[in-house]
């Protein structure tokens, strides 16, 4: 059995809801506190056990090529400083081997992973989604790659969301549980409010086996008007079985506005260097509002 070493993250989406600082800046280059979203992706890959990682970007997304390039200057002055714990943080990504690809126009998620498959071959791969951040033990691709290990076969991470919801996602509808894996007999991209088959929501990891890519270069339209990645796994899943497993760890929605603003400050409310002045700051600024209102 191949094991899972390579992955893909897509990050060539316009970033609209982020608009209009999207404008110039990659949404993916967004910070969480101090560090930009697709930092966190890639160190979850990495701690995953990934050794290569292709991103697929598109017009205006350079700076997250800049971000990952090596900057001497900088270095040498962190060196010179002393500053070694600062220069781990900048160089953490150098632990795995990045590429980039461009999409050269926006096709939907289907089509972005698509454009990655020569880098891919004939292996089994991880797809880790910009949108969702994931807090947990283990790494939530991690438990993904495990399942696959124990099954060979392709797995999407779900969790739960609330019914009212899950019209945002892409659902599984289950057929067999096992422990917190499930069989799967359909999966919905985006269904209509009230006829979602679960509350099951694929939350942004995935393994695939290289049969996905069969589907892919159909170059399917679905919802939306786009390639979407979410049909490709329905028509894997009739010729061979793609298993939907309910990760643990905590998932942080940074794909629109208060998600993102929520993970901001729970993310500095845990920082060591600046936690407690943020509590102070988010209490004073309560009690303002509170005054104002």
């Amino acid at each position: 059995m191949k094991t899972v070493k390579k992955a893909i993250i897509p990050a060539a989406g316009l970033g609209t809801r982020f608009l209009p600082v999207t404008k110039a800046m990659p949404k993916e280059m967004l910070p969480i506190v101090d560090k930009p979203t697709i930092q966190y992706i890639v160190e979850e890959a990495i701690e995953s056990g990934i050794e290569d990682i292709i991103i697929v970007t598109g017009k205006g997304k350079r700076a997250i090529e800049d971000h990952f390039d090596h900057n001497v200057e900088l270095e040498e002055t962190l060196m010179k400083k002393e500053k070694y714990d600062l220069l781990e943080k900048v160089n953490y990504a150098s632990n795995v081997d990045l590429h980039f690809i461009r999409q050269k126009e926006p096709q939907g998620l289907g089509h972005a992973v698509w454009c990655a498959r020569k880098f891919i071959g004939d292996e089994p791969f991880a797809v880790l989604l910009g949108d969702d951040i994931v807090k947990a033990e283990t790494p939530g691709l991690r438990q993904l790659i495990e399942q696959y290990e124990e099954t060979e076969s392709s797995v999407v991470g779900v969790q739960q969301v609330p019914k009212e919801e899950t019209h945002r996602y892409g659902i599984v509808d289950p057929s067999t549980m096992e422990g917190r894996r499930y069989q799967v007999k359909d999966f919905v991209e985006k269904p209509k409010p009230g006829t979602a088959p679960s509350n099951l929501a694929i939350m942004g990891r995935y393994v695939f086996t290289p049969e996905i890519f069969h589907y892919l270069e159909k170059h399917q339209i679905g919802a939306g008007g786009e390639i979407q990645l979410t049909d490709a796994i329905q028509q894997l899943n009739d010729l061979q079985k793609v298993y939907a497993y309910d990760f643990e760890g905590k998932r942080y929605d940074v794909g629109e506005k208060l998600g993102f603003i929520r993970t901001n400050l729970e993310f500095a409310l845990q920082n060591e260097e600046i936690g407690e002045q943020v509590a102070e700051l988010v209490n004073q600024l309560a009690a303002e509002q509170k005054v104002r209102s």
